[in-house]
């Protein structure tokens, strides 16, 4: 039981509630542009997710930020989201919303990879097959049933270049982001204002004339809701795991996001999920696993 009296300890099962939170950002986030179009269900599903958690972590204190971390660090945070959230409105279909939740899943082992070169992390050789690991599971993914066919998969991302793109600067910049929070934060938890940004940025596009509530569903009215609670609470917590907890135990947890994303959008979106996606999701996973076995202490 001393597990749980350990402050380190209790961060880091804190931490361990955001990838199951994220397995369901995915199938949310798409559910809300589906029934709102690009801007205006994400304007209002920031704004219920920053009520939810000035609710759950309080006001932040900015002058306890370094001004670095506020200057670039929070910045990158709205990148990651603003990408990730653009990224799944373009995606055509459900199929191509779940191959580009797994590009934008290649950020665990670009968070050990990232913890390696700027953080000081210490780790063995097999990082870089593990990084090479992970993202042959990414050309699996978008192979699917058509098999691994360099030409024809090259054709099949220039289908859709903005929207495979922002994925993969999404999860680039979220593997940056995390060792920033870790590194320049000070402590502090920056969820809230990232998020308060986010639905700056988005109601701004939505006064623009991007998306309409009128149109929303009972469905897109549910995922902002949910959506709200899954990605701000997934983020608070990652956030507060990051800094105080066990960063290569989070790790490891977070490379099963992949395998819940799928299953929630499979369930959420309706989306259909072939072997040939499912052995690619688990090579992901296996490479991610490997980048974080090679920082485990002799």
């Amino acid at each position: 039981m001393s597990f749980f009296r350990s402050p380190s300890s209790k961060a880091t099962l804190i931490g361990l509630s955001a990838p199951v939170c994220w397995g369901m950002s995915v199938g949310m986030v798409r559910g809300i542009t589906e029934a709102f179009g690009m801007a205006a269900g994400l304007a209002v599903f920031n704004w219920v997710t920053c009520l939810f958690l000035l609710l759950v972590i309080g006001l932040p204190k900015l002058s306890a930020f370094p001004k670095k971390f506020l200057l670039l660090g929070v910045p990158m945070g709205n990148l990651y989201t603003i990408c990730f959230c653009l990224s799944l409105y373009l995606a055509n279909g459900e199929q191509q919303t779940v191959e580009v939740g797994m590009i934008n899943y290649l950020w665990p082992c670009l968070v050990v990879l990232f913890a390696v070169l700027f953080n000081g992390q210490k780790a063995r050789w097999w990082l870089w097959p593990g990084v090479a690991i992970s993202f042959f599971g990414v050309v699996m993914v978008l192979g699917g049933d058509r098999g691994i066919d360099l030409a024809e998969l090259w054709q099949h991302i220039l289908s859709n270049p903005w929207s495979y793109g922002l994925a993969f600067i999404g999860a680039v910049t979220w593997g940056a982001y995390s060792n920033l929070v870790r590194a320049w934060s000070n402590g502090q938890n920056p969820a809230l204002v990232v998020f308060f940004i986010d639905a700056l940025v988005f109601t701004a596009l939505w006064a623009a004339g991007f998306g309409d509530l009128s149109h929303g569903t009972l469905h897109g009215w549910i995922s902002v809701v949910l959506g709200a609670i899954a990605v701000g609470g997934a983020y608070a917590a990652w956030n507060y795991g990051v800094t105080y907890g066990n960063i290569t135990i989070l790790g490891v947890s977070s490379y099963f996001t992949p395998v819940l994303s799928c299953l929630f959008a499979s369930l959420w979106l309706g989306a259909s999920i072939s072997g040939p996606f499912w052995l690619g999701v688990a090579v992901i996973v296996a490479g991610s696993l490997l980048c974080w076995h090679s920082t485990l202490e002799r």
